[in-house]
């Protein structure tokens, strides 16, 4: 649909984001989007507030945990935002006001740092402990605590610019003054810098360190089992039992982390086409397309609490929350040290 975009002086013209001007089927769309959304943002509530409370009830908070449970916790600042963009497909132009329209994009962003850096965070730790073949039975606070506030604090300075940088501005559709909140950076570039660095930051060394840990827990879990499967002494001992359960723990996180790179690498190439539609101005992106991409970032913050209770728990999860029963849940945590099959043990780390 074409229409016809200028700024206040004639001379730029900005991205909308979340401002589409519809004009075929207008309320038909907007009925989807507002269904389609808002599904998205009642299932993600429900089941991670299910996991946290799942998470909480078990008998021991070991140091991963932790960082999941703050991966959830991020999930729901995520999709909080929600409905301010309903509001906004509604009206079309920008009603929030100036210090929603600084916040919505930052916290859309810094939740979404949160997210990817906890999952490197929990790789990280399940490498190094398995490489100690330590057995963590609660939680190390002063990791936790370090950890989680080193989190948020690297996350909220990097996404800064999307604070400072969002603005409520006039611009003009089809000959109307109206009102959007766009990203209006100084010049072009601090745009190129700040994209660079926050990709490389936030998402290439997470997700190097996700990838480097996952191939070492993999080769030495699978080095474990081989050895274990050889050994004619000990074929039915707890250490290859508990190594199995620490191979669907490595397993799930990994599918986690996948999950992520699929739902939140499209949002990532939509800011590199923005950079270059700032730059090119023949490049044009539809403001509905962003919004269907963004729905799909936001499907994430459902998947997430899912996968990683089913493909861990195999319970019935929500029955064990509506009946406040608390079963024992199998361990997923790291790989216990043994002292029958110590030796073995040592050998193969």
């Amino acid at each position: 649909m074409d229409h016809n975009f200028s700024s206040d002086n004639g001379s730029q013209t900005h991205f909308t984001f979340f401002s589409d001007f519809k004009t075929n089927n207008k309320v038909a769309v907007t009925v989807l989007e507002t269904l389609v959304m808002s599904l998205v943002f009642i299932v993600s509530i429900f089941t991670n507030i299910s996991a946290i409370i799942l998470m909480v009830k078990k008998k021991r908070l070991v140091t991963a945990n932790c960082f999941v449970l703050n991966l959830f916790c991020a999930d729901l600042l995520f999709i909080s935002m929600i409905p301010f963009i309903l509001v906004i497909r509604w009206t079309e132009v920008w009603v929030l006001g100036d210090f929603i329209c600084h916040m919505h994009f930052y916290i859309i962003c810094l939740s979404g740092c949160v997210t990817l850096i906890s999952l490197s965070a929990v790789s990280l730790e399940r490498m190094i402990s398995i490489m100690k073949i330590t057995q963590a039975t609660t939680c190390n606070v002063k990791v936790v605590v370090c950890g989680l506030l080193g989190i948020w604090v690297f996350s909220a300075f990097t996404a800064l610019p999307m604070c400072l940088f969002f603005n409520v501005v006039e611009q003009k559709v089809n000959g109307t003054v109206i009102h959007i909140c766009t990203l209006v950076w100084p010049n072009v570039g601090e745009e190129i810098a700040w994209d660079v660095s926050f990709i490389i930051l936030n998402f290439f060394i997470p997700g190097l360190i996700i990838v480097v840990s996952y191939t070492k827990i993999f080769k030495i879990t699978k080095s474990v089992r081989n050895r274990l499967i050889s050994c004619t002494t000990y074929p039915e001992n707890n250490q290859m039992k508990v190594s199995h359960r620490d191979y669907k723990l490595f397993r799930t996180l990994f599918i986690l982390m996948i999950s992520f790179f699929i739902m939140w690498t499209p949002v990532a190439i939509i800011v590199l086409l923005l950079l270059l539609q700032n730059l090119h101005k023949h490049v044009s992106i539809p403001p509905t397309v962003f919004f269907w991409i963004t729905t799909l970032t936001f499907s994430n913050s459902v998947l997430n609490p899912i996968l990683y209770n089913i493909n861990l728990f195999r319970q019935k999860w929500v029955h064990i929350i509506l009946c406040h029963s608390v079963e024992e849940i199998a361990d997923t945590e790291t790989t216990t040290k043994r002292n029958e099959n110590a030796n073995i043990s040592h050998g193969t780390f």
